[in-house]
Order: C-alpha cells, then sequence, then structure tokens
C-alpha cells in the first residue's frame, strides 16, 4: 500500500500496520486519539517545492517570471503557512481570518494575497494594514469600497481585477467557478453591452489614484485533471490585457492563473503533472503573446489542495458494522457492509456535499479475510453522512479497527463543523519517525464555552 492516493511517506509494516513518515499509525492513535488529520511534513513540502520549480523553470525557459502562491482555504494552520513559505512559496487567503492566520506565522504582507467576493470594510482594512501584497478585487462596488478605505488610510493599494473567462473545468459544478452565472469576478462577455463588466472594472482602477493595477486575475475550477482548460483561460486574459493595453495606453504586469490542479483521490487516479503542466501552459502563454505583439507579464499561480491533499490522511476508529442487504438495479439482492466510524461529515464534508470519493483501508493491521463491497459512514444524525461511498475492505472488519481515508489534506479541516456538538479533530504533523500537534483537538469545554446561556 504505497503510492497514490496516499503520501509518499506511508507505508506498511512487517505486521500489517500502517506507518506514516515512520509513525506507527497505532501510537498516533494512542497519543492523539481519533478521529485525527494526519498531515505528511515531508510530503507537502516535496509537492510544494516541486509546483515551485516546475513553474520557476518552464516560465524562465519561455522570458517570464512566475511566483507560486499556496491557496490557504485548502488547510491553513502557522505551521503550514511557515513551510509553504521555508519551500519559497507566497500565501493566498480568502478570509480575515485567514489573512490573520499567515500574519501570526509571520508571512510578510508583501507575500500574501487576499482573495474573497464580500470582504468587509475591516477585512480590506486589515489587509491594508499590513501591506498585503494585492487585493483580489470581484466587483465594481469593491473597486469603489477599497478605493474609498485606501484613501481613509492615506496609501494606494494594490489590486488585481478577478475576471470570469468562459473557460469551464474541474469537477462538481458547485466547484466550477468560471460559469458566468456565478457570484465570483466579473465576465469578460460584454453580452450585448458596450464594453464587458471585466474591462469596466479594469478602466475603473485606472481612474482611481487610491488604486494601483497590479494585472488580471482568473480561476477557472478544481480538481482540473486536463492543462487544456488552464490554456484556454491563459489565451483569454492575455486577450483582455491586450485589449485593456489598447483602451488605456496600459500594458498591466501580472496575471494570474489560479489554481485548481486536480490530485487522485482513488487507487489507478492519475494526478495532474505539475512538470506537464507547466511547460504546456508557458509554451502557450507565450505563443498567446507573440501573436498578440506584446511583452509577457510576470505570472503567477494559487495550488492548494494539489499541495496539502495528498499529504494529509483522517485517521478513525471503526465502531458499528452492520452488513445490510439491498436490491441492485437489474433485481439481484447484494450486501454493502456499513462501516462506522467515530466522526463523519463534520470532518469531511465533501462526500456529502459534492459527493466526493475517497479510498479506505483498515491500517491497524494485516487481514487475509476476503474483500467485501463497504460503505464508510460517520456517526452523525444524517443519512448523508458517509465518508467513503464504495471501498472494498476485508470482510472481518471490526469494532476497535483503526481505519485511514487517503488524500484528506485538502478541504478537511478548513471545512469541519461542529455538527451535533463534535469537537472537530487535531491537526497532527509527522515527520522523521516523530509527531507534533499543530491544532489541538477541541474538546466539550471549547464548545460550552461559547454558548452563554
Amino acid at each position: 500500500m504505497t503510492g497514490a492516493p496516499w503520501s509518499t511517506g506511508v507505508g506498511r509494516l512487517p505486521d500489517g500496520a500502517l506507518a506514516v513518515a515512520g509513525v506507527d499509525v497505532r501510537d498516533l492513535a494512542a497519543e492523539h486519539g481519533t478521529p485525527a488529520y494526519v498531515l505528511d511534513e515531508t510530503d507537502f513540502r516535496m509537492r510544494a517545492r516541486a509546483y515551485r520549480t516546475a513553474f520557476e523553470a518552464a516560465f524562465g525557459a519561455v522570458g517570464a517570471g512566475v511566483d507560486v502562491y499556496y491557496a490557504g482555504k485548502a488547510l491553513l494552520t502557522v505551521a503550514v503557512a511557515r513551510w509553504a513559505r521555508e519551500e519559497g512559496l507566497r500565501v493566498d487567503t480568502a478570509s480575515g481570518g485567514e489573512l490573520a492566520l499567515a500574519l501570526r506565522a509571520e508571512v510578510p504582507g508583501a507575500e500574501i494575497g487576499l482573495h474573497g467576493n464580500n470582504k468587509s470594510d475591516a477585512e480590506i482594512l486589515r489587509a491594508l494594514d499590513a501591506g498585503v501584497g494585492r487585493i483580489i478585487v470581484d466587483s465594481l462596488v469593491e473597486i469603489e469600497r477599497v478605493a474609498y478605505l485606501a484613501a481613509e488610510r492615506g496609501v494606494v493599494a494594490p489590486v488585481m481585477v478577478r475576471v470570469t473567462t468562459g473557460v469551464h473545468a474541474g469537477g462538481h459544478e458547485y466547484i466550477a467557478t468560471a460559469h458566468e452565472d456565478q457570484k465570483f469576478g466579473l465576465s469578460v462577455n460584454p453580452a450585448g453591452r458596450s464594453e464587458s463588466p471585466a474591462m469596466t472594472a479594469l478602466l475603473d482602477v485606472l481612474k482611481r489614484p487610491e488604486l494601483k493595477l497590479l494585472g488580471i486575475h482568473s480561476h477557472i475550477g478544481s480538481q482540473i485533471i486536463d492543462p487544456d482548460g488552464f490554456e484556454a483561460a491563459a489565451g483569454v486574459v492575455l486577450r483582455l490585457r491586450a485589449d485593456l493595453a489598447e483602451r488605456s495606453g496600459v500594458l498591466v504586469d501580472e496575471v494570474d492563473l489560479g489554481g485548481g490542479y486536480g490530485i487522485a483521490y482513488l487507487p489507478g487516479d492519475v494526478a495532474l503533472d505539475p512538470e506537464r503542466v507547466a511547460k504546456d501552459i508557458a509554451q502557450s502563454v507565450a505563443g498567446v503573446c507573440q501573436e498578440l505583439g506584446t511583452s509577457l507579464p510576470r505570472f503567477s499561480i494559487e495550488p492548494g489542495r494539489a499541495i496539502v491533499g495528498p499529504a494529509g490522511l483522517t485517521l478513525y476508529t471503526v465502531g458499528t458494522v452492520k452488513p445490510v442487504t439491498v436490491s441492485s438495479d437489474d433485481g439481484t439482492e447484494l450486501t454493502r457492509t456499513y462501516v462506522s466510524v467515530d466522526g463523519g461529515m463534520s470532518d469531511n464534508i465533501r462526500p456529502a456535499l459534492y459527493g466526493a470519493a475517497y479510498h479506505a483501508e483498515v491500517v491497524g493491521r494485516s487481514s487475509t479475510a476476503e474483500r467485501v463491497l463497504a460503505r464508510v459512514v460517520g456517526k452523525h444524525c444524517e443519512s448523508g453522512d458517509i465518508v467513503v461511498h464504495e471501498v472494498q475492505l476485508p470482510a472481518d472488519v471490526r469494532a476497535g479497527d483503526l481505519l485511514a481515508v487517503a488524500a484528506t489534506g485538502a478541504y478537511g479541516r478548513s471545512m469541519a463543523s461542529n455538527y451535533n456538538m463534535l469537537p472537530r479533530p487535531p491537526v497532527v504533523a509527522v515527520a522523521d519517525g516523530s509527531s507534533r500537534v499543530l491544532v489541538r483537538r477541541e474538546t466539550e469545554a471549547d464548545l460550552l464555552g461559547l454558548d452563554l446561556g
């Protein structure tokens, strides 16, 4: 049991139990309890470094610079932010809370970006006071608000304008973010108007002395496996950049191509290779700029899931095991074994929210029992509380077994809740045969302390 979808530090011990970065999962469970998010630090650093080096090499080969921002929405802790920066990445934040955490990690403001379709005045002011390197503005109204607050502070706000390119890519409809009928960004499509909302916004920023237009931002979706979408979107943005230069005389210096790089969630899945996608995009943008007769801008990208997703797993303890007989579409009956664990949709909402697929294994022992069709479910009062929809597990899976779900580093902890008043699990880092807690387990006292009666 090595390779995708597990982190590179995962392997089986001689007695069949799983180890992560040299740490036996039985020791992790004994020391930290379950459920627990387990994060392979070396794997995270390796993937962060791989994206940075691949894009720097590919874009350098065509004469363009590039910055890699770690998309903190996937998972952000103080340690994770520091790891990203130590590997040469900047940090992208999507709220005041994420910004506060990046600042606590001592990431310089100039190396932080702030996203959000509905930033509060307090969030914008915190970004201005911290000297963030860029605020990605998402609407005409926000342009006005950022300009007003920048004038109030007596500073010039560095902004990028987020546009929707009409290029759709990625997984579930709810996570495809380039559709024009959605809350993010400004469309490049004029749709019967004299100019597109994107162009209107760019020209508006240029008119305001309180704002500095750094460039144009685009994000086309999530869990993208084919690089063609990135290339198509980049072409749209570069043409918009050239059109803006023709209208205003200003050729903006930066273009951000967003994130959404896909990972392997199941055995046999193939993740997007950073070297391949970097070379394909770099060659494509170089060709577009040559065709347009414009110089290459500085580019940036925002991988999050691609770095932290495979580095994480969630460790559970099995409770109730219940065989259920169901009728298949052809009328035959089959037995599905429902395996309940001590967490669920509160620590991984994605299967319930998106129908996301994950892989699980019994990891505290070996088993020679035949494999049976199983469904891993949580302990919540909800029929949709499913952790893994379909997986083959040993027929002798039983209460007390340790079970691990692979590739949960992204959007597990960051989307976790306290549904049914369950405290959120800890985030435990493993490296070089030892473990340490990055984020402690919540307690019932933490939850009760919020209730003022």
